[in-house]
C-alpha cells in the first residue's frame, strides 16, 4: 500500500452546537479515510492562539480566536493515501458559497464565518496542528481495517 499520510481537522463551535459531529465523520469514513486520533474539548486562548498564530495582527484574527473559544470542538486525526488533499476535497471551499455541492460546506454551510469544520491545508500545518491538539499516546500507531485493502492497492 502507498505512504499513509495524517491531516488534522476539527469540527468547530458551529458545527458542535447544530448536530453535526457525526455527519462529519461519516463524510470522511465514507470517503475511506482512517480516524487515529478523536476528542472532544474547549479551546483555551493559548491553545487558539497557537493555532491561529499565523493570522496575529490580522484584521479578522481576534474573531477567530473568539469563535473557535466560543464552545467545545471535536478535533480528529485521519489517516490514510493523499489525506490531507482528500480531506480538503471533503471539505469544500472556505466560503461555503463557493463551495461544490456533495462537500460539507456546500452542504451543510452558508457562511464563511461559520463553515462547520477546519482541515490542514498542507504537509507542514497537518503536522503542526496534530502536535498543537494531541500529545503522544494520544493518536492510534498502528491498527489495521479489514477494509483498508479494499480501499486502496
Amino acid at each position: 500500500m502507498a505512504e499513509l499520510e495524517r491531516t488534522f481537522v476539527a469540527v468547530k463551535p458551529d458545527g458542535v452546537q447544530r448536530g453535526l459531529v457525526g455527519e462529519v465523520i461519516s463524510r470522511f469514513e465514507t470517503r475511506g479515510l482512517k480516524l487515529v486520533g478523536l476528542k472532544m474539548l474547549k479551546v483555551t486562548p493559548a491553545l487558539a492562539e497557537k493555532h491561529y498564530g499565523e493570522h496575529k495582527g490580522k484584521p479578522f484574527y481576534e474573531g477567530l480566536v473568539n469563535f473557535i473559544t466560543s464552545g467545545p470542538v471535536v478535533a480528529m486525526v485521519w489517516e490514510g493515501k493523499n489525506a490531507i488533499a482528500l480531506s480538503r476535497n471533503v471539505i469544500g471551499a472556505t466560503n461555503p458559497g463557493s463551495a461544490a455541492p456533495g462537500t460539507i460546506r456546500g452542504d451543510l454551510c452558508v457562511d464563511i464565518g461559520r463553515n462547520v469544520v477546519h482541515g490542514s491545508d498542507g504537509p507542514e500545518s497537518a503536522v503542526r496542528e496534530v502536535s498543537i491538539f494531541f500529545h503522544d499516546g494520544e493518536i492510534l500507531k498502528e491498527w489495521g481495517r479489514n477494509v483498508d485493502s479494499w480501499v486502496c492497492e
